[in-house]
């Protein structure tokens, strides 16, 4: 084989590699809304309309990011976490915008799930926290959903 054509297979396999790779990254955070929708799922029986919208991203063990919404009174959230990283440890829980944890105490978490429930006492900026708190994996992809009554 000519030079040029092993550097254009070598060019065509890296592109190849570069592809896969940025395939998996976002079919990881995919698979971590599955699983946030998934634990959504009996509230949308009882009521809960699951907005579109959705956050995400990576994080390692310990860390946390924190995510700003608008809630309104009179209005009941639950918010759900996922992670396709089945033996990670992840919660996630609701401040008022003075730093008050304002959640309902029936959230709950259950290995890679984790969800928190709020009726706003005002109309305002909440931060739900979303935490990786232990993880076999270097990085652990989530995402976070919600919905609403």
């Amino acid at each position: 084989m000519n030079a040029p054509v092993k550097v254009l297979l070598r060019g065509s396999s890296l592109l190849a590699l570069i592809v896969a790779l940025q395939s998996t990254v976002v079919a990881s955070v995919d698979d971590a809304q599955s699983f946030a929708l998934q634990a959504a799922e009996p509230y949308v029986k009882e009521g809960f309309q699951v907005r579109e919208d959705y956050w995400g991203g990576d994080l390692g063990s310990g860390e946390k990011k924190a995510v700003r919404q608008q809630l309104f009174k009179g209005n009941e959230y639950w918010f759900w976490l996922g992670t396709e990283v089945e033996r990670a440890k992840i919660s996630v829980h609701i401040y008022d915008s003075d730093g008050k944890l304002a959640e309902e105490p029936d959230g709950w978490e259950k290995g890679h799930f984790a969800a928190a429930h709020v009726i706003p006492k005002t109309t305002g900026s909440y931060f739900i926290i979303v935490n990786v708190e232990e993880s076999p994996e270097e990085r652990t992809h989530w995402a976070l959903v919600y919905g609403f009554r």
